[in-house]
């Protein structure tokens, strides 16, 4: 009977806490059901026009990233701003002791889950996109649109009243919000800046629900600190971008370098004074052979004879990629400007590859591509980017090291190279950008193919994309992340420098319980951060 007694009890225990365990993981996976209550109620009884959404929020726990996943307690579909202010409002008066934080999310292209709030809530920008948008034609054209707005969809509005934004992104199925939160930066940044230094004006809801116009005269500080400012001191929900006459052709043109010091060389020569170009980036081709013959179906080689003579021999070549905007009747002068502006390069004759093609076909050419590798599958995978801002006096120490060492395999995406000169950046913007008058973005686009446990798997490219960092932190090139992503407030602020002090302080003015853009991971709610 004793034994019987003891075996009892322990099946009881075992039993007590088998059924804790059970409602613990219930109450942890439906808590906004069982445990938060008051959570979910006041968010139902805000007076918006938009709705929330407390069961369809696994979208929202996904990026372009891949790799990242935090699920939300809800998402908001707003029809207004006063949705989104309502929002932020409420949960700004819920105060410290409550763990609820706001992320805005546009398209969904962050890479490391900076646009999602774990626990807390997404603002879906993408449902603001109905507010229409407002051209204002003259000497100094502009647009007012949505903070949800899709560049794509600005191009093709603004292509009807003959005019188009002056600085892109290499893909514009991004949100105007997305884009100017962290710079926007493309092949026009030499001579126009990135997309943050062609903006007149933002409408910004704040930390604390309030929403604020702001420009370079009114309300300055919160203006350039948005910009660039990776979400943390406000939502985007409206911008005011700057427009030029949109051309209806471009010349687009390729040229390979076997030697890098040439090809930085020519691109520094383009870049400054009175280029004839409107486009000027490059990439870098690591051991892949055919790449000429992959060209053909849509560049048309300028000596067909010479170019099928040239061999890449497995070298790795660098490749300038120069694009030249006209009208049809511009067609003659336009050649002749070109050929006189080639003849000044140093490129491999035989490689000079062109083709003529519609303006908007050549801003959305990724989107073609994107069509493709959707159609495999091979889109949505993990995309462990490493976007890199590299001063102009370092760039050959680190090709050689990092293009002659480190990369030595076919590369798993592009790696674009190209210089822009820092005049045409604005330091009062939130933006960190290397001290020198030139400097280089360095991206490498690399995207993994899921389970795979070689060169092209996710663990070998991030153990790549380390050994590149611990390069340049090493031989102290002064090198900045675009795209930034750390884990810890001590490497953010190594990340600014002397300009963390302006960041916290910003932080602190316009989002003082650090609610907004959790997925940063610089500041955390209800913790108090030093500046």
């Amino acid at each position: 009977m004793r034994f019987a007694v003891v075996s009892f009890t322990r099946q009881g225990n075992m039993l007590f806490l088998r059924s804790f365990m059970i409602l613990f993981l219930s109450c942890m996976t439906i808590k906004i059901n069982l445990c938060f209550p008051s959570l979910l109620s006041s968010l139902k009884t805000l007076p918006i026009n938009g709705h929330f959404d407390f069961e369809h929020v696994h979208h929202a726990a996904k990026d372009f990233g891949n790799r990242y996943s935090f699920l939300p307690l809800a998402v908001l579909h707003p029809k207004s701003v006063s949705d989104v202010a309502t929002t932020v409002k409420h949960v700004w008066q819920m105060g410290p002791g409550s763990e609820l934080t706001v992320a805005a999310r546009g398209h969904g292209h962050s890479l490391h889950g900076q646009a999602q709030a774990p626990g807390g809530v997404v603002i879906n920008m993408g449902s603001l996109q109905g507010l229409e948008m407002q051209f204002h034609t003259g000497n100094f054209p502009y647009v007012d649109v949505s903070g949800g707005e899709l560049w794509i969809n600005i191009l093709r509005q603004g292509l009807k009243h003959g005019l188009a934004p002056k600085s892109w992104t290499d893909y514009l199925h991004l949100t105007v919000g997305g884009t100017l939160s962290n710079a926007g930066i493309s092949g026009q940044a030499f001579r126009h800046g990135p997309q943050i230094s062609n903006v007149q004006q933002l409408e910004v809801v704040t930390g604390k629900g309030e929403v604020v116009n702001c420009s370079e005269k009114q309300n300055s500080d919160l203006f350039y600190g948005v910009l660039g400012g990776l979400g943390q001191f406000g939502i985007i929900t409206r911008a005011r971008i700057s427009l030029e006459p949109a051309p209806e052709m471009v010349k687009w043109i390729r040229v390979l370098y076997t030697d890098f010091a040439t090809f930085a060389k020519d691109q520094e020569k383009l870049i400054s004074g009175e280029s004839n170009f409107d486009y000027i980036e490059g990439f870098v081709i690591i051991n892949r052979t055919g790449l000429l013959n992959k060209w053909r179906s849509s560049f048309n080689p300028q000596d067909p004879v010479q170019a099928s003579k040239f061999k890449s021999d497995g070298r790795t070549l660098f490749c300038l990629e120069l694009a030249k905007y006209f009208n049809r009747d511009e067609t003659v002068g336009v050649n002749r400007e070109i050929k006189s502006s080639l003849s000044q390069l140093n490129h491999v004759p035989s490689t000079l590859f062109l083709s003529d093609v519609p303006y908007i076909e050549f801003l959305d050419r990724v989107h073609i591509s994107e069509i493709k590798l959707r159609s495999k599958g091979l889109w949505e995978v993990p995309h462990p980017w490493l976007n890199l801002l590299i001063p102009r006096s370092k760039i050959q120490i680190f090709a050689q090291h990092v293009f002659g060492n480190i990369l030595t395999d076919t590369s798993n995406g592009p790696i674009l190279v190209y210089p822009v000169n820092k005049s045409k950046w604005d330091n009062r913007t939130s933006v960190v950008i290397p001290e020198e008058d030139v400097f280089y973005l360095v991206a490498f686009l690399s995207s993994a193919v899921p389970s795979s446990t070689g060169t092209d798997g996710l663990d070998h490219i991030l153990i790549q994309n380390k050994r590149i960092l611990e390069f340049c932190e090493i031989a102290r090139l002064g090198v900045k992340q675009y795209l930034p992503q750390y884990s810890t407030q001590r490497e953010w602020k190594a990340h600014f420098g002397s300009r963390w002090e302006v960041f916290a302080r910003r932080k602190s003015s316009y989002d003082p319980l650090a609610m907004l853009a959790p997925g940063q991971r610089i500041f955390q709610k209800a913790i108090p951060y030093s500046q």
